[in-house]
């Protein structure tokens, strides 16, 4: 009989889907190499090196998803930062042109519907307008914009939105933010890989899964993002749509009164401060802030940073004159799988590909918000990795 030891598994990508599978591969004692294309791994969970600790987007822990109790079990979240007291945590909604304390009655309604009460085949606007009204159901939509990176979250599937909507905004919240950022995470994933004999290979990017040695090495976890897969599989059905948003970071010295959040409920666009719950983002003195705003097709990156200064301008009055450092950019294409009304994660590229090829990340047939689709995936694709791997060892020693 074959043992666990034989089989070898090649995960490509070394972001966070990559390493849960990589280690997940590990622990069920397969001898795993990872092959990264980039000097580092993390992918869009990097946190950027230097003065101002940066994520590629607002990266926040979920702890209602089962890749909390996996990463809590091996000691891999570290520890976390505190959120301000709801109290003083200065969160403001832009509603009707000005800032408030709190939403519409409507939309606190709505929270109230659970999300399997919400159709599959039908918008979320049209659903929760019949619910709450148009004020309620238009102010909600825009609000989960920060956990859809999606310019009109109201034209998805009402369940795909209710889902995010009763999660986002549950209290107390499940949201969490490692200190120092995603990137501490990665760290302890990638030293708990290496501990556990995971060959990881940087700088090694893959082309084709006919490479050298590649296929002899047993089952291919593909954990890249889906445009990225399509070029490797040669598979233009690897599609699924994904938001496109502007990111915008800027630092600037402190002053009390900072808004802690700014959520847009008249459009969509969400502006969080950082540095308000870990103070080691930014030198001494200074805020760290990233404004995510999602862009229609036909918007720029110059439209993106106008309305997120709008948004500073509301939320942190004179933060122009006390800037230290700014940047922006567009994550067009990698923000997550975005359901349409009828369909569902189901009907998104499958994991496993055939042959030996399993796929995984956010965008795949695998449920979830966020990175939990990512991690789900990556559990799934080991599972029918190793059992191909056994029923392959198995067919060539008997």
């Amino acid at each position: 009989m074959p043992t666990a030891s034989q089989h070898r598994i090649t995960v490509i990508g070394g972001g966070f889907a990559g390493l849960t599978a990589a280690i997940s591969a590990a622990e069920a004692g397969a001898r795993v190499t990872l092959r990264e294309a980039h000097h580092t791994l993390g992918g869009r969970a990097r946190t950027s090196e230097g003065t101002y600790k940066t994520n590629e987007g607002p990266h926040a822990l979920y702890n209602g998803g089962p890749h909390w109790t996996w990463l809590k079990q091996r000691d891999l979240i570290g520890p976390l930062a505190p959120l301000p007291p709801l109290e003083g945590a200065r969160l403001r909604l832009l509603h009707n042109g000005a800032l408030r304390r709190t939403p519409p009655l409507a939309m606190l309604k709505l929270l109230r519907r659970k999300a399997e009460q919400a159709p599959v085949d039908r918008d979320f606007t049209s659903w929760a307008t019949e619910q709450v009204g148009e004020e309620g159901a238009k102010a909600a939509a825009h609000y989960i914009a920060v956990a859809t990176f999606h310019h009109d979250p109201g034209s998805l599937s009402a369940r795909f939105v209710q889902e995010r909507l009763r999660r986002a905004t549950k209290l107390p919240p499940e949201a969490h933010y490692p200190r120092g950022g995603w990137g501490s995470v990665i760290d302890r994933m990638a030293a708990l890989a290496w501990n556990m004999g995971v060959r990881t290979e940087t700088l090694d990017r893959v082309d084709s899964l006919s490479g050298p040695g590649l296929r002899q090495d047993g089952p291919v976890i593909v954990a890249t993002s889906l445009e990225s897969a399509r070029r490797l599989l040669g598979d233009d059905s690897l599609r699924w749509e994904s938001g496109r948003t502007a990111l915008v970071d800027v630092a600037f010295r402190s002053r009390r009164g900072d808004a802690f959040v700014v959520s847009d409920l008249d459009r969509t666009g969400w502006v969080e401060r950082f540095t308000a719950q870990d103070h080691t983002l930014a030198p001494e003195g200074e805020q760290l802030v990233q404004a995510q705003i999602p862009l229609a097709p036909g918007e720029t990156k110059a439209d993106g940073v106008a309305h997120a200064e709008h948004l500073l301008d509301l939320g942190c009055p004179g933060w122009r004159e006390r800037v230290t450092w700014r940047r922006a950019s567009v994550a067009n294409g990698r923000t997550g799988a975005l359901d349409r009304p009828g369909t569902t994660w189901r009907d998104r590229p499958a994991i496993d590909r055939g042959d030996g090829v399993y796929l995984v990340g956010d965008q795949v047939a695998a449920p979830g918000l966020l990175s939990e689709v990512s991690f789900n995936s990556a559990v799934e694709a080991v599972s029918l990795a190793l059992a191909k791997s056994a029923l392959d060892l198995k067919s060539t020693s008997g």
